[in-house]
């Protein structure tokens, strides 16, 4: 069993650092890490490539941690030396999280980790993942920040680990740990929330020059903070 546990955790680690929005992006000739924000999720990918890649790179961020966590499922079936079986679960798909966000393939830089988050979640504790994505769309569609939707609903699944029945206590040290690292991952948007820079997200297909505005804007603020 262990084995077989360092083989997941090690391929969970792998899944999780293919870049997917990278490699669409070179396909059409773009650089991702030097469009907008630089970051390799499905947001930025949008900007560069529009909505229908945005989508499919946002399934296949999310499926990087859903599937090493459905497969854990499988692997881990009962309690073991005295651990819920949950947790294992749940570790599987944090392993990919660390993945996307410190990938082997980009020298150990990567995106921000919260689609990837929420396959983690969808795999291990499924309840959980539907309140707090329904919460994020919530923020999202009322307050168009990405960044500060993502961060209340990252937070907002110890909560929901808490009060929802059939979820292990034992996963929250793990909720929070995975909080603190998004947080973390997300410092330069907090300050741009903070100074009233942060773009807002838009729904509708980005133009080039709504691109350009997004691109200055992000570019400036980014700037300003260093």
């Amino acid at each position: 069993m262990k084995l077989q546990l360092a083989l997941l955790y090690i391929g969970s680690y792998l899944c999780g650092g293919i870049p997917f929005g990278v490699i669409f992006a070179r396909l059409k000739g773009i650089d991702l890490l030097s469009v907008g924000s630089g970051n390799i999720g499905a947001t930025n990918v949008k900007r560069a490539l529009g909505t229908r890649f945005a989508l499919l790179v946002f399934v296949l961020d999310v499926s990087k941690a859903a599937v090493p966590a459905a497969i854990a499922r499988l692997v881990v079936t009962h309690q073991l030396h005295g651990i819920p079986a949950q947790v294992f679960w749940f570790l599987a798909g944090l392993v990919a999280v660390f993945g996307h966000c410190i990938s082997p393939f980009l020298k150990f830089k990567g995106g921000k980790g919260v689609s990837t988050a929420l396959g983690m979640v969808v795999g291990a504790a499924p309840m959980v993942a539907a309140c707090a994505f329904s919460l994020f769309l919530i923020l999202l569609f009322t307050t168009r920040y990405m960044s500060l939707a993502s961060l209340i609903a990252v937070s907002s699944a110890m909560l929901f680990g808490w009060v929802l029945p059939g979820q292990s206590r034992e996963l929250l040290p793990l909720y929070i740990l995975l909080s603190v690292f998004v947080l973390i991952r997300h410092r330069p948007n907090i300050r741009r929330l903070r100074d009233g820079t942060e773009p807002k997200f838009s729904f509708k297909e980005s133009s080039t020059k709504d691109r350009a505005e997004e691109d200055g804007s992000e570019s400036k603020a980014d700037n300003e903070n260093k």
